[in-house]
């Protein structure tokens, strides 16, 4: 497979930009990241004219493919040619407002901003502003942007910041505690209930592999951040429009939290983010409330039009049927290759979302027949409970450099593109097909 053309388009952008890329994560794979030149239905094509099936959708936003519906293209079309910006309200974000507060459980409310990570960020500074409190429980693993307030590592006793430029004083008002350990987080509300604004958590661990909540797990910190008077947080820019449907991963589980941030699937594949939630607390934004929050491109037309246009388009038509059947049919199939292949690894993924983890332990080859049979529930009578991921510290000790040194080149070099490495999931698209999800089972027989 040729990729001079990549490798020279590397050679440029290292000396124009930081480590040769505007995202961390797309250098992840070594020696150099293939750059693609277009997409095309459920693949891409590289610089260099290489095809792949594409399972990165552009780590989520893209559910219905590269190649948008006739509708949802006249949509942005028609916004983009009437001019790019106005500085002023536009009927199109009021449209997608009433769209997403129609369908999500928890959203009475909505503000809508540019990315995951300023959704997240806004939201911290909410729950604080309402509460009058100043910290926020995490879990570790748990991605909640590139936002001071959550890039932190270690436990609640001794937090510390997972980045240089963050000071550690912010790193002191964010407790971070592992996924799915209830005790942990009645440790902390113990030692430091007065003053937590909020417990701020993913629905499933989307960022780093894809690890479910064990049974009753978000239904306690429901209860717990009631008790205490805290709010509860749902980081569903991952899960958001993809898990659950049109009511989000929220509804599946049927637990509603008091705020909601979204990203990805929201704006129909152009920037965006969005805070929702109980209309007293979005209600303390600014200009009706003194917690600040403004940003010039906030409610782009071009961006809600994607947005409203790519989520009507998933309600009138098949388009959660289709992607969630690829991927039980993604799932099913790998954990058959694993239970042959490489018994000690772990299937997971729902909805339209899959990984293989690289888990070092496994129950044995004799007992995977009773598994779960298209990706990890967390189920306690399953013969695998005690060996699949809990938390992002299962997820970490897993063979993360497998993955990244040998198996993604495998799977690249046979025309399928994997995230780039062990943490981020891969998505299923409305434009993908059953001749894909064959051709890329196919792949991980031969690369695993």
């Amino acid at each position: 497979m040729n990729d001079d053309n990549s490798r020279e388009l590397y050679d440029r952008a290292l000396s124009v930009m930081p480590g040769g890329v505007n995202s961390a994560v797309r250098a992840a794979i070594e020696p150099y990241p293939f750059f693609v030149r277009k997409g095309d239905g459920g693949h891409v094509v590289d610089a260099d004219g290489n095809r792949y099936v594409d399972w990165v959708m552009g780590l989520g936003p893209l559910l219905l493919g590269h190649d948008l519906p006739d509708p949802v293209q006249a949509g942005i079309q028609q916004r983009a040619s009437e001019g790019p910006m106005y500085g002023a309200p536009t009927e199109i974000e009021v449209d997608l407002a009433e769209f997403v507060v129609r369908h999500v459980p928890s959203v009475e409310k909505i503000r809508f901003v540019n990315s995951g990570t300023e959704a997240t960020t806004s939201a911290v500074r909410l729950a604080r502003g309402y509460t009058g409190r100043n910290k926020i429980v995490v879990n570790q693993g748990g991605y909640h942007g590139a936002q001071e307030s959550t890039l932190v590592e270690g436990d609640h006793e001794n937090p510390a910041p997972s980045s240089a430029g963050v000071p550690q004083a912010f790193a002191e008002h964010t407790l971070p505690v592992p996924f799915n350990d209830e005790e942990a987080v009645r440790e902390v509300f113990e030692e430091h209930g007065d003053d937590i604004a909020a417990v701020m958590t993913e629905p499933i661990l989307g960022n780093y592999g894809i690890v479910h909540p064990e049974e009753g797990y978000h239904e306690f910190l429901r209860e717990i951040t009631d008790e205490h008077g805290s709010l509860l947080i749902f980081d569903e820019v991952i899960t958001g429009f993809r898990v659950g449907g049109l009511g989000c991963a929220q509804s599946e589980f049927g637990v509603t939290p008091d705020l909601t941030t979204f990203g990805k699937i929201v704006g129909g594949g152009f920037p965006v983010g969005a805070i929702g939630g109980r209309a007293e607390i979005v209600e303390q934004f600014t200009p009706s409330g003194d917690v600040f929050q403004a940003g010039t491109f906030s409610g782009h037309p071009v961006t809600m039009a994607a947005g409203l246009e790519t989520l009507k388009f998933a309600a009138e038509n098949d388009v959660y049927d289709h992607v969630n059947e690829l991927g039980d049919r993604l799932r099913r199939g790998l954990t058959e290759i694993v239970a042959d292949q490489a018994p000690q690894y772990t299937v997971t993924g729902t909805d339209s979302m899959f990984k293989v983890i690289f888990t070092r332990d496994g129950p044995g080859a004799n007992a995977l027949e009773e598994q779960c049979e298209a990706g990890c529930r967390q189920d306690p009578t399953c013969p695998r409970y005690d060996y699949c991921p809990k938390n992002a510290g299962d997820v970490k000790n897993a063979d993360t450099d497998r993955w990244r040194r040998i198996f993604w080149g495998q799977m690249k070099e046979q025309g399928v593109f994997l995230s780039q490495n062990q943490f981020e999931c891969q998505f299923v698209s409305y434009a993908h097909t059953e001749e894909d999800v064959e051709r890329t089972l196919e792949a991980y027989k031969e690369a695993l």
